[in-house]
């Protein structure tokens, strides 16, 4: 029973399904939880750029070949485009195969509401994306520190004072890590306070697609590439449950990115595979962003009876293989991309957009959850290309027999690879005798 109650996805879950009670009983309360919700995610977000740039920086220094560093970022490259084209092809194939869209009525259409995704939309660039992209800065400036330290004779003594930060860095995430059930309180009555659960009915076969299809993605594709490097999703799923809650209850990825780079290490994958890997997927690895972009583009040009050519697939799907890399660097990004993508295609009105207002929020966990666990993938995959997992350790964490499951353990415990670090061993008991 202790266990139970000091048990952090005990209190995350409880924490969820209390947000949606209030929110479905006392709707206008619950809009006000939004605050925790928020407060939470800012606070989790101070961490995410010292933790990359700790991570990469120690991962490069370490590694000592350049040219490795360069070979692995054009590796996730790669397989970044070929994942997210697979995720596009099977959000499309499945839209036409359930037909979500069909038979919706348009009578109620507030066009006027859309007015700010569509603004927001037409100043949209890559340039700006770029620019106010705060982790690919991070992420690029990282790689530039680790490698000019790589080369650095006297580097020792600047390592040890970064092992040394990126220990109390880690501690402090583990702090605010307890306090994850209230942010998802938060974000979960909120998102059921404002919108309502009657708001679903209408388009529920549209969601009931998204989450089926995210959940086919990650099963069978994330799940056979898993299997290729002879591991379970099952078992990943279950070792980052902690944080598949907390992306869950607070609709943001961002709130379990830090966890999950540090999870990723213990799991056996080399620092600075983690390290390239995950800021750089939160960018462009984005499956569940890809899936949902596709499947509402083909419903709302069933919903309209648009009848699409095989050249305006192909336009849809050469634009979307590029508007869905920028979803992370825009504010309510998936909204906001797919009226970037409808505005490009000229062909499916964008005033239907605010048939999704009401329930796009509800699909943001789809989303936020399928990318989250594609990205804990991709570092998994690329680590075991690399010969850079340990995959004894990563059978053993998977197992459940050294995985952080309780409040007390997340505080006390440490257990990010951390070089040059002493250890000191434990001192003998008095009075007992050795074996």
């Amino acid at each position: 029973m202790k266990k139970v109650v000091t048990n952090l996805t005990f209190w995350v879950l409880t924490a969820i399904v209390a947000g949606a009670l209030l929110g479905h009983f006392a709707p206008a309360v619950a809009v006000r939880m939004d605050v925790l919700g928020k407060a939470f995610i800012n606070v989790v977000k101070l961490f995410i750029n010292p933790i990359i740039f700790l991570t990469i920086t120690l991962g490069i220094s370490s590694m000592g070949d350049l040219k490795k560093v360069g070979r692995i970022g054009g590796k996730a490259l790669l397989y970044f485009e070929l994942v997210t084209t697979l995720a596009l092809l099977i959000g499309m194939g499945v839209a036409y195969l359930i037909q979500p869209g069909a038979g919706v009525a348009t009578d109620n259409l507030n066009g006027a509401a859309i007015g700010e995704f569509t603004q927001r939309a037409g100043e949209f660039s890559w340039l700006h994306f770029l620019a106010d992209n705060l982790t690919l800065q991070v992420l690029l400036v990282s790689i530039v520190v680790g490698m000019v330290l790589s080369r650095y004779p006297r580097r020792q003594p600047v390592i040890d004072r970064l092992n040394w930060a990126s220990k109390y860095v880690f501690r402090g995430l583990h702090l605010v890590m307890i306090f994850a059930p209230i942010g998802a309180f938060g974000g979960m009555a909120f998102t059921i306070g404002k919108y309502g659960i009657a708001t679903l009915l209408p388009l529920a076969k549209l969601m009931l697609t998204v989450y089926m299809t995210c959940a086919l993605f990650v099963f069978l594709v994330l799940g056979a590439i898993l299997r290729y490097c002879r591991l379970s999703i099952l078992a990943f799923l279950g070792y980052i449950k902690e944080e598949l809650l907390i992306v869950l209850g607070t609709s943001s990825s961002e709130a379990g990115l830090p966890g999950l780079m540090e999870k990723l290490e213990r799991l056996g994958c080399a620092k600075s595979v983690v390290g390239l890997v995950v800021p750089a997927g939160y960018s462009f690895n984005l499956d569940g962003t890809t899936i949902y972009l596709s499947l509402a583009t083909l419903f709302l040009a069933q919903v309209f009876h648009v009848e699409l050519t095989g050249a305006q697939m192909l336009t849809i799907i050469g634009i979307l293989m590029v508007t869905s890399k920028g979803a992370a660097g825009v504010t309510g990004s998936g909204f906001v991309v797919l009226a970037s993508t409808l505005t490009a295609i000229k062909v499916i009105p964008v005033e239907g957009l605010a048939l999704l207002l009401g329930v796009d929020r509800f699909m943001s966990e789809a989303r936020s959850i399928t990318n989250f666990i594609g990205n804990g993938v991709a570092t998994i995959f690329l680590a075991h290309n690399e010969g850079a997992l340990d995959h004894a350790q990563a059978v053993r964490m998977l197992s459940g027999k050294t995985t952080v499951s309780t409040v007390a353990e997340a505080m006390e415990q440490y257990s990010p690879s951390l070089p040059n670090l002493p250890v000191e061993p434990a001192a003998p008991r008095p009075g007992r005798a050795e074996r």
